[in-house]
């Protein structure tokens, strides 16, 4: 079967290449489609892939009816409706590895930089001014620097910071205990429990419903006097007018933003004018390096998915987990059962299913995500008329129709 793939934005060439040499698709590379182009022209398309400029709407997804993948290079996804996604079958992926080194590093350069008034210093040399005296900077050796999520960028930032003398303490619930000890970082318990004791905090985690606000003027009112606040990861974690306010009241010593809740930064935003603050325009992931792996994982990713069914990447697979090619067998064999009961129930008519738990041995469980998904599909192939009724949306599918499907480890009644 043919493909036809849209390249949006400035995707690294590296990466479109591993798509042109296929030779089962057809590549349009658009740099910048004005969204009513885009509207007109996807429903052409098996898979668009761009970065964060294009907006990947509800409405433009439901107009790609060919549409099986959406190819993010790069980290976060919010310019991506995920929930229409989901429902509507459309495979979802990013690429949250490549760009992990280039964000940790401009970490920090922002602190120190902050820290040693490097801006200040460079505007005033240009000026042909000499204000060595005013200078005065801290070093962050000895500091108690704060991991909010120790995810990939969180645990490249943990390894440099020990590199630089500070010690390292992070909150994040859905990360291993082992993951905090191979990284040498003494755990939180709480989000609270960590503000009160850093120096310096730093946000790295994904923009949520959960994430979004996470940080606002009650949060800030617990750090130490003289904190510093850091957000390279998504605008709107960090309240915007709070961390504002507790700049100019001197509550904190300063702050570093790299992304925001719009961009471009308004002129009139209180960041502009909020002191002792290092702003820069989203360039956490601009290196040359980081592009180049962004797209080519992004592209990688979307080649594999259209060809060979390849969804581990898939962010909308029910947070697919395990090796997704040794899983194939069990996925297989799920489906099947699911199929067979839902064949020995058909007397009993459509709603003959009401849930379906999938018990699995220690071995098959790190792959419960992508298997409970087969199950459901099984389940309902053959019952549902739908277009679209596929391992993305099989889940949201169940619950739409009230089946509840769960997991439970082998042994347990």
């Amino acid at each position: 079967m043919a493909f036809r793939i849209l390249v949006t934005d400035e995707v690294d060439q590296e990466g479109v290449a591993l798509l042109t040499e296929v030779p089962e698709f057809q590549v349009d590379v658009i740099p910048t489609t004005p969204e009513a182009e885009l509207l007109s022209r996807i429903d052409d398309y098996h898979a668009i892939v761009g970065r964060s400029a294009t907006k990947i709407t509800e409405k433009l997804l439901q107009a790609g009816t060919k549409l099986r993948v959406v190819g993010r290079a790069g980290v976060g996804v919010d310019n991506v409706a995920m929930d229409a996604a989901t429902k509507l079958g459309i495979a979802v992926i990013n690429a949250p590895a490549g760009n992990t080194v280039a964000v940790a590093e401009l970490f920090f350069a922002v602190l120190i930089g902050l820290l040693r008034h490097v801006p200040r210093a460079d505007t005033t040399m240009h000026e042909g001014k000499w204000e060595r005296s005013h200078l005065l900077g801290s070093e962050i050796k000895d500091r108690t620097l704060g991991i909010v999520g120790v995810g990939r960028i969180g645990g490249e930032v943990a390894t440099r910071a020990r590199a630089f003398g500070m010690t390292v303490v992070g909150y994040d619930p859905y990360i291993a205990q082992e993951r905090f000890d191979g990284l040498h970082v003494r755990r939180c318990a709480t989000l609270d429990a960590l503000l009160l004791e850093a120096d310096v905090v730093t946000v790295h985690t994904p923009l949520t419903d959960e994430t979004r606000g996470m940080i606002g003027a009650p949060q800030l009112a617990r750090l130490r006097a003289g904190a510093v606040v850091c957000n390279l990861a998504r605008g709107g974690i960090v309240d915007e007018p709070a961390l504002a306010y507790a700049l100019r009241s001197g509550q904190l010593h300063g702050a570093v933003v790299d992304a925001y809740t719009r961009e471009p930064l308004p002129a009139d935003h209180p960041f502009r004018s909020a002191p002792n603050m290092l702003l820069t325009p989203h360039i956490g992931a601009s290196t040359d390096q980081g592009q180049r792996n962004v797209a080519v994982d992004a592209c990688a990713a979307v080649r594999d998915a259209l060809l060979n069914e390849e969804y581990s990447r898939s962010l909308n697979v029910a947070a697919a987990g395990g090796d997704w090619q040794a899983l194939q067998p069990a996925m297989l064999l799920v489906r099947r059962a699911a199929a067979v009961a839902r064949a020995m129930l058909a007397d009993r008519g459509a709603r003959a299913i009401s849930s379906i738990s999938l018990r699995l041995g220690p071995e098959l469980a790190p792959g419960r995500g992508p298997l409970l998904a087969a199950a459901a599909l099984g389940a309902l192939e053959g019952v549902v008329e739908r277009e679209r009724l596929n391992i993305i949306n099989a889940r949201a599918v169940a619950a739409s129709r009230d089946i509840d499907v769960q997991y439970a480890e082998a042994g347990t009644p």
